[in-house]
Formats: structure tokens, C-alpha cells, sequence
């Protein structure tokens, strides 16, 4: 009867049982992991933080934030204020606290990729460098989308 197999194998390979190890198990060790739960937790504020500023700031100065929604003809603007404040609070706080990390990464998801569509639609600019610019942003919350969708992801499938 042949012996079973192990996913991966460290008895031929000429490793230290120290890399064997991380090889089976990952990199982490036990000293490592305040450090990964550091960078983790680093890494969602980084990605949350342009909410967190852009929800309190909005909060402190409504009038400006009503002119806001009424500028990208959103109406009526103190609602879309209203909701927006709650969003860019209450999502990131899901994401920090890791309770239903999922939804909060997906509601930022969403509402990047809405208020992307509405506030750079760079295609509609003629050749410039207002053009160029506005590319850039449009592409750069594409990518912040992205971030959160594999952040969701993450969450829902438990790796983070």
C-alpha cells in the first residue's frame, strides 16, 4: 500500500525544517503575526481613509457638501449629502472593525464606481490636459474599486 502524500512534499528537498515549514504553512510565524495583523489593519485604513476624511468633512461643512451633490445634478442634493455622509462613515467603520467587512467593501465598491462614473467622464472632454488628468483619476478609482472588491473578497472567503 503506498504511503499517502503530503501536498508538498519536504523529504527529498535538501530545505531546513525552519523552510519546510513555512513552505507548508506560509511565511508566518507566531512572532510575525501582530506584525501581519499591523499591516492588515494599515492597509484597509489606507484604503479607507479618502472616506473617513471625505465623510467628516462633509459633516462639518453640509452646505458645501448639498452644493456638491447639486453640482453633479444629484437631487435633492440634501439627501444625496445625507447619504453620502452615512456611507463614507459607516462603511469604512464595517471595514476597520471587521464586522460584515464584506458589505462595507462592497458598498465602497459600488458607490467609488458610481461617483466615478458621474464626476470623471473624462471621455466626454476634448484632448487636454484637464482630459489627461481626469483619465488618470477615472482609472486610479477603478483601481480603488478593485482593492475593495478583493478586500470583500477576502473577507467572504476567510483569508483576511
Amino acid at each position: 500500500m503506498p504511503a499517502p502524500r503530503a501536498s508538498i512534499s519536504c523529504r527529498f528537498a535538501p530545505l531546513s525544517a525552519r523552510r519546510c515549514n513555512a513552505i507548508r504553512n506560509g511565511p508566518m510565524s507566531s512572532s510575525s503575526k501582530p506584525l501581519a495583523r499591523a499591516l492588515h489593519l494599515l492597509a484597509l485604513l489606507g484604503l479607507s481613509a479618502a472616506y473617513i476624511q471625505g465623510g467628516l468633512v462633509k459633516l462639518l461643512n453640509f452646505p458645501a457638501a448639498t452644493a456638491e451633490m447639486a453640482h453633479f445634478g444629484l437631487s435633492p442634493s440634501a439627501g444625496f449629502a445625507v447619504a453620502v455622509i452615512v456611507l463614507e462613515l459607516l462603511a469604512p467603520a464595517l471595514i476597520l472593525s471587521g464586522r460584515l467587512r464584506w458589505l462595507g467593501a462592497l458598498a465602497l465598491c459600488g458607490f467609488t464606481l458610481m461617483a466615478t462614473f458621474v464626476a470623471l467622464r473624462f471621455w466626454q472632454l476634448p484632448p487636454s490636459q484637464a482630459r489627461f488628468f481626469a483619465a488618470n483619476a477615472f482609472f486610479e478609482h477603478v483601481g480603488l474599486a478593485g482593492g475593495f472588491l478583493l478586500v470583500a473578497w477576502m473577507d467572504l472567503t476567510g483569508r483576511g
